[in-house]
């Protein structure tokens, strides 16, 4: 099952629990704020969440990051250019909202590594590099369920700006060509911000 939960801090966004139906085990991806709020869903439907998965390390897709992983006690995972912006509160923009988010213990991985449950090796996502909106843009892809969690890489109707640290206009629309348009195409998109879409409806808008 995929839980979208909008959560609200300066930028709302949204962050997903993808659940093993069959264990209850699963993802939190892009746990960006209200970490209270999204360990109480977890608690409540008896979820049990074996990794934290981030799309690109903005802030307001890391914002609850911290608070999240001490008290689960779970690693959290990137792709291999995340510490550029994990490290650093200018790179991943927090110094600018009056924060300072550093993130400290994050495992970054190769691309197109198969990230699975310990529960199910059965149930799991590929990394996949997807530069443009960050340098460490990643899209986490179940052909199994036929989804795609590709956070600020494309929207419903739209795509993430390019003019933060790392950003590149070239790269991005690259990634929806080559990326994007390559999955099937009723894949679902679960967007970082918004309504979901599909690799169909987005292919009329270029």
């Amino acid at each position: 099952m995929i839980l979208t939960v909008e959560v609200f801090g300066v930028i709302d966004e949204n962050a997903y629990f993808f659940i093993d139906d069959a264990t209850n085990h699963g993802f939190l991806i892009d746990p960006g704020a209200e970490a209270d709020r999204l360990l109480k869903i977890a608690n409540e439907r008896n979820f049990t969440i074996e990794k934290i998965l981030l799309t690109h390390g903005h802030f307001d897709h890391i914002g609850a990051v911290n608070e999240i992983q001490r008290a689960l006690k779970i690693p959290v995972c990137m792709s291999k250019g995340g510490n550029y912006y994990a490290k650093d509160p200018a790179i991943n923009c927090s110094a600018f909202v009056g924060d300072s988010i550093i993130l400290d213990d994050v495992t970054c991985l190769p691309d197109y590594s198969e990230i699975a449950l310990d529960a199910n090796k059965n149930f799991s996502v590929k990394l996949i590099p997807a530069p443009g909106h960050t340098l460490d843009g990643a899209i986490y892809y179940s052909s199994k369920e036929g989804v795609a969690f590709v956070g600020d890489t494309i929207f419903c109707g739209s795509y993430g700006r390019v003019d933060l640290p790392g950003g590149s206009g070239r790269d991005l629309m690259t990634t929806i060509r080559d990326v994007v348009f390559a999955l099937p195409d009723e894949t679902i998109l679960y967007t970082g911000h918004g309504l979901e879409t599909t690799v169909a409806a987005e292919k009329t808008w270029y």
